[in-house]
């Protein structure tokens, strides 16, 4: 098992800033990528950026030049800045292996003034 731990999230205004972190408690033999989903109410999950084992990155095209993915194996951060409120939702962290992907418990993140 590969259970994560997701750190950060919380309440900020717009335009501010919030990082979120995710760590593999488990073993990381076998993962080939970490990355950070989000999922507002009433909406699907959807992918905000993933972070493959060599270094590369994609990123959602509403996250474009305001966040920012960054790790190593077994670990994946996600800096957000110049946040909006449609960045509400909460976010979760995802591994995977390849045998399979495991999920975060997620972290509320909370635009508002």
């Amino acid at each position: 098992q590969a259970p994560l731990v997701e750190y950060g999230g919380g309440l900020v205004q717009p335009g501010g800033s919030l990082r979120l972190s995710c760590v593999v408690s488990g073993s990381i033999i076998g993962i080939s990528e970490m990355g950070w989903y989000r999922q507002a109410p009433g909406k699907e999950r959807e992918l905000v950026a993933t972070r493959e084992r060599g270094g590369g990155t994609s990123y959602a095209v509403s996250v474009l030049g305001r966040f920012t993915i960054s790790g190593s194996d077994g670990t994946v951060d996600l800096q957000m800045n110049n946040l909006k409120p449609e960045d509400t939702a909460v976010y979760y962290c995802k591994a995977t292996f390849y045998y399979g992907d495991y999920w975060g418990q997620g972290t509320q993140v909370t635009v508002s003034s």
